[in-house]
Parts: C-alpha cells; structure tokens; sequence
C-alpha cells in the first residue's frame, strides 16, 4: 500500500459505492482541499490495475467498489496507519477538545 490519498480512497468505498467526483468530494471534506482530477483518476486507475477497485459503467459515469483483494489492503493500511499515527491522533484529540476547536470530535 503506498500513499496517504490511496488510503482515503480505500477507506470511502469501504463505506459505499463513489464515482470519481463523489470521492474526491469526500477526501476534500476531511482535508480542507480537493483532489484534482489529474490527482484523482491516475490514483483510481492504479488500483484499479492491482485488482483493489472495480469500475462498473454506469451512464456516463463509472462508479467504484472495493473488491476483496481492497477491502484486505484497507484493512491492513487501517492496522498499519493506527500502528503509526494512533498515538498522535489521539493526543491530537486531547489538544483540539482542550481549546474547545473540535467540530468532527
């Protein structure tokens, strides 16, 4: 697994089913900025080629799902990304709740 942004992009079609934009939307929501589409799509196209997304055509859109293979790779980023940053996170948490600037806590 290689990269911050394939990890969110695993971790929201964990949740459901996401068009290109629809993901990007959402990483934008928890980063503050927005994926481009040349940020974007490459990404998608990667793991589509290493088996973790499948692409469906629907209308004029292809819509995304993790594949078992995916759902394997975001688990183990997810037990590897707690391993790192847990500690930090929740040390975080205690700052940001402390200076009462916590809309997400």
């Amino acid at each position: 697994m290689r990269g911050f942004l394939t990890f969110q992009i695993l971790w929201e079609l964990g949740k459901e089913r996401l068009n290109g934009q629809q993901i990007a939307e959402r990483i934008s929501k928890r980063r503050g900025s927005k994926p481009t589409p040349g940020t974007i799509y490459p990404a998608l196209k990667d793991l589509k080629e290493r088996g973790l997304i499948e692409g469906v055509k629907e209308g004029n859109q292809v819509i995304y799902r993790l594949t078992d293979v995916g759902q394997q790779g975001r688990d183990e980023a997810a037990r590897y990304f707690y391993q790192a940053f847990g500690d930090i996170a929740e040390e975080c948490k205690v700052i940001i709740v402390h200076i009462d600037d916590c809309t997400k806590c």
